[in-house]
Order: C-alpha cells, then sequence, then structure tokens
C-alpha cells in the first residue's frame, strides 16, 4: 500500500496476530529461547504481503530451552 491508504483493521489485526506468533515462537517454541527486550513498531518490518518480521535482535537475550525463567538487571529499551 501507499503511504496515503489506510490498513483496515482486519489487516492490522492480521499484523498484531503475527507479531504474538513470532513472540510466541520466540519464547516457547524456538531450540533457543530468546528474550527481545526492545520491541517496539520500530523493529516491526513488513514485507510485500504485510507479513509481520520481528528485527533488530540487539539487545536480546537468548538462553537454553531447559530454562523455564531467566533473570536480567540491564534495563533496555526506555
Amino acid at each position: 500500500p501507499t503511504l496515503s491508504t489506510q490498513l483496515v483493521w482486519e489487516k492490522r489485526f492480521e499484523i498484531m496476530v503475527g507479531i504474538a506468533r513470532g513472540l510466541q515462537y520466540l519464547h516457547q517454541e524456538s531450540r533457543l529461547k530468546v528474550i527481545h527486550r526492545d520491541l517496539k513498531t520500530g523493529n516491526i518490518l513488513l514485507d510485500g504481503a504485510l507479513n509481520p518480521k520481528i528485527s533488530d535482535f540487539g539487545l536480546a537475550r537468548a538462553f537454553s530451552g531447559d530454562h523455564t525463567q531467566v533473570n536480567t538487571h540491564r534495563v533496555v529499551g526506555t
């Protein structure tokens, strides 16, 4: 879509569900669990079909799949 085109709510909802599925994969389904720690609209890219892609993992924290929780002492992404 062009910049002057607004997305209908159904498409916006599809984008939000896609982001949630991506986070679920990173947090629960991936062999290596990833906590992004800087998720914001600027770090969500849309491909040509408007499918969301989570980007910018510079502040992410990864841990092995056998951990169920992880502690962090650094405040990031504010």
